[in-house]
């Protein structure tokens, strides 16, 4: 009896000590999974519609930046991303930043939860075609180029932000916006709506008004200005040509109607380009075109509420070729200055042609 007793004693003790060993395995699982960090770097991903959970466990470990794969596979099960059956359930779309720091349970709800991480959405440069703007959201967001584009047409779509897509290039403002990767189109334009209506402060109407401009008109002429040059600087002293002009009844005359006309297709414009006939020929028709023909952003609009150089009529390039350009008062002033400009350019090509 004392023999059976003592061997049911140590099995007892036995049992005992492998329950405690599979508690401490478990619980020290527990903890890693919740507890210890199991990324070597901080990565940026991008989960995609058709990605589901295995997708994503596969694309973090081939990466190399996971310490313990298998934590993050039980992390996964436990928020029900990797059922027991072997399935693998569909993960939230969106960009997701994961830290060094982060655990695989964090990586699991994050994931599970669309706990996404902000991206930058920049719109700059040159913006004169619908397709430059799709081209631009669709590289930094989910959106595909035919769902911008689709979207600058819809005429319901952008009637409640009072525009068209004749005009929706003065809806667009130039500027850096903080988006969600995942986000829709009406996100998009509802941060372009807000931007140009925090322009629009009582301070800058009241320059609109002064310059007999409504503040459609401004962006419609800023537009023009922007379509001039890309040299900030000058901004002020060509929309003082313009509205110098715009206030004489005179024609505006500006290149960059004559390319719209185009469709932004010609490398130059020439005399025979100016009898186009279209209501954005300011060759043909005084006053401003009907909508904008560029998105205009805030430095052109500025420069059009703060306009500069006298009584300047006339500019045309400088034959410097710095991007700058020679302003005038008078006609003869600006046939000089023309005259110059051509002299260079003859020069300039004579030794592209000579490929000096």
């Amino acid at each position: 009896m004392k023999h059976s007793t003592k061997i049911i004693f140590v099995c007892g003790l036995v049992l005992a000590l492998a329950n405690v060993a599979l508690c401490s395995f478990l619980f020290g699982r527990k903890y890693v999974d919740h507890r210890v960090p199991n990324f070597t770097e901080t990565r940026e991903l991008y989960v995609y519609p058709n990605m589901d959970a295995l997708d994503v466990i596969d694309g973090l470990v081939d990466s190399g930046t996971v310490v313990r794969p298998g934590s993050l596979r039980r992390a996964f099960k436990e928020e029900g991303l990797l059922p027991m059956d072997g399935a693998s359930a569909s993960v939230i779309p969106g960009h997701y930043t994961i830290s060094a720091s982060n655990t695989s349970s964090y990586v699991a709800r994050m994931l599970k939860g669309g706990w996404q991480t902000p991206v930058k959405l920049v719109l700059s440069g040159a913006i004169r075609l619908r397709s430059q703007i799709a081209s631009k959201i669709s590289r930094q967001m989910l959106l595909d180029s035919l769902t911008v584009i689709d979207a600058l047409n819809d005429s319901a779509l952008l009637a409640g932000y009072g525009f068209t897509p004749e005009n929706v290039f003065g809806l667009i403002v130039p500027d850096t916006y903080e988006v969600y990767w995942t986000d829709s189109m009406k996100t998009v334009l509802d941060k372009q709506k807000a931007a140009l209506d925090a322009f629009w402060t009582p301070e800058n109407l009241e320059k609109a008004r002064i310059q007999g401009l409504a503040p459609y008109e401004v962006s419609v002429l800023a537009s023009i200005v922007r379509g001039e040059s890309n040299y900030v600087p000058e901004y002020p002293k060509i929309a003082g040509v313009y509205l110098n002009r715009l206030h004489k009844g005179m024609k505006l005359q500006a290149d960059p109607t004559i390319a719209f006309c185009y469709n932004y297709t010609l490398n130059r414009i020439l005399k025979k380009h100016l009898s186009v006939d279209s209501p954005y020929n300011t060759y043909k028709y005084e006053g401003l075109p009907p909508a904008p023909i560029y998105a205009p952003g805030r430095d052109a609009m500025n420069a059009v509420l703060n306009p500069a150089g006298g009584n300047y009529l006339f500019f045309c390039a400088s034959p410097d070729f710095n991007g700058s350009h020679l302003f005038a008062e008078t006609y003869s002033e600006h046939l000089k200055n023309a005259k110059a400009f051509q002299r260079a350019l003859n020069i300039r090509l004579a030794r592209r042609a000579e490929g000096k």
